[in-house]
């Protein structure tokens, strides 16, 4: 132990090579969003009338889209609630206040089986 602990204080390629891949992994750790902070539900900013008229005639379009789509398998939103938060979570990606990765995350958190759909969904709002 002691001989690694000479080595490393007489060698300053090391203290530079160590020191460049602490800083490297320091940069990647602060860029990467995985565990970090996210857009969460509390943030969540309401539409205006005029947003809300916008994204409901985008809204129309993406679910027109799914019709025709023979892979798109309809989730099952029953109750109020669950209709809410998917309408809540799809409007928060139009409004760009989520990534599409964010949407996708959320959507297979509540729905694991349905990844496809929501992808087709992120998507289909990139188009209109």
């Amino acid at each position: 132990m002691q001989y690694i602990i000479n080595y490393y204080e007489g060698n300053s390629d090391m203290k530079r090579y160590t020191s460049t891949l602490l800083l490297a992994s320091l940069f990647f750790a602060g860029c990467s969003n995985v565990g970090g902070p996210s857009m969460a539900a509390s943030t969540y900013e309401r539409p205006t009338p005029a947003k809300e008229e916008k994204f409901h005639e985008t809204m129309i379009k993406v679910a027109q889209s799914t019709q025709s789509n023979p892979n798109y398998n309809r989730m099952k939103l029953n109750t109020p609630e669950e209709k809410e938060w998917f309408k809540n979570l799809m409007y928060r990606l139009w409004d760009r206040q989520i990534t599409r990765a964010q949407f996708i995350a959320e959507g297979t958190a509540r729905y694991p089986n349905h990844k496809y759909e929501f992808t087709y969904i992120a998507n289909a709002y990139q188009r209109y």
